[in-house]
């Protein structure tokens, strides 16, 4: 998160606030956990427009810096990503990417949301939640000036025309990249059997430098030197720099995984009722189940991300880990003991 940015928002001229509310822009004064529906329906709208920032410490009327409380502050600070993420999911038919921060300003603290403009649109609520139905279940929110309100008509009918010409542009990119490689050359990459299917052919595809070091044998012949690196040829050997293909589907981490923390932990206290939510959260933490890969891997949403966490190390907020049921019985067999 660019401090800097968030530091021009929080600009004052005197002692007032210089920004107004807009687009872009929402402020509340103080963070509260029984807010998270409101906040969640500010994310939706955001997310709908062109993103946007959620700050916390400002008051209203007049608009004036008193940065976070200490009883505010403390429940930022207790934020989980990954339940928050797990519960947006729930919520909205989409994902929305969001990251969160504590930023200091002259000796007070402010909490900002940071949530990004969502690659697929509309993001529609899929249930209902928080009190008097904060979210209702179909419903479509979009940012207008400084306020968040169901989507009208014009901007609605903007968001399904830009999907419609999205996709036909995908399409007419897919059917070029066709044309340029021939019909006859184009395969189908189907990442979740690691086959490329061309016509009737089931083709394994090689990177150039393996290909080389292995020595390939029909069936029914026999290596000659014992030992020797073979591989059964089945089907056409092909080195990938040589095929036109496209990607069918990513692999499917969920039929390993399939539990998200939501459900992991409702799994948990469905064999332990006694247990609560936070000593599951503890204990995930204390036993850093979300870098054991017996229990758990992240999930993330592209390759960017990816890329980003094995370079740095670090997990984008808006990335969650999903479990395996391995994690059920290691959290009921720790809980059960400690509790």
């Amino acid at each position: 998160m660019d401090e800097e940015v968030i530091k021009e928002h929080l600009k004052t001229k005197g002692k007032y606030l210089y920004h107004r509310e807009g687009q872009e822009l929402e402020f509340k004064e103080q963070f509260n956990l029984a807010g998270l529906a409101n906040y969640f329906k500010d994310f939706a709208a955001f997310a709908n427009n062109r993103g946007g920032y959620l700050i916390f410490g400002v008051k209203d009327s007049p608009r004036t810096l008193v940065g976070l409380s200490n009883s505010s502050l403390s429940q930022f600070n207790k934020i989980d990503p990954e339940i928050i993420t797990g519960y947006i999911l729930e919520i909205f038919s989409a994902d929305i990417l969001w990251e969160q921060a504590i930023i200091d300003l002259g000796r007070k603290k402010y909490g900002v949301f940071r949530v990004f403009k969502a690659h697929t649109k509309p993001i529609i609520a899929k249930k209902d939640e928080g009190r008097d139905n904060t979210i209702k279940n179909g419903e479509i929110y979009y940012r207008y000036g400084g306020r968040t309100q169901k989507i009208q008509y014009a901007e609605l009918e903007n968001i399904i025309n830009d999907r419609v010409e999205k996709n036909n542009r995908q399409w007419l990119d897919l059917m070029a990249k066709i044309g340029k490689a021939g019909p006859q050359n184009a395969a189908i990459l189907d990442t979740e059997r690691a086959l490329i299917e061309k016509d009737q052919k089931k083709i394994l595809v090689l990177d150039d430098k393996l290909t080389r070091k292995l020595k390939f044998i029909k069936e029914g012949q026999f290596v000659e030197k014992k030992g020797a690196t073979a591989l059964k040829l089945v089907g056409d050997i092909v080195p990938v720099d040589r095929v036109e293909v496209v990607k069918k589907i990513k692999e499917d981490l969920i039929k390993e995984y399939p539990l998200s923390a939501t459900e992991l932990a409702s799994e948990v206290k469905r064999r332990l009722p006694k247990i609560s939510r936070n000593d599951i959260w503890q204990a995930i933490k204390e036993n850093e189940l979300k870098y054991n890969k017996d229990y758990s891997v992240f999930n993330f949403r592209n390759k960017r991300q990816q890329d980003a966490y094995e370079s740095t190390g670090l997990i984008p907020s808006s990335v969650p880990s999903i479990y395996n049921y391995k994690s059920v019985d290691f959290l009921v067999n720790v809980l059960g003991t400690t509790k």
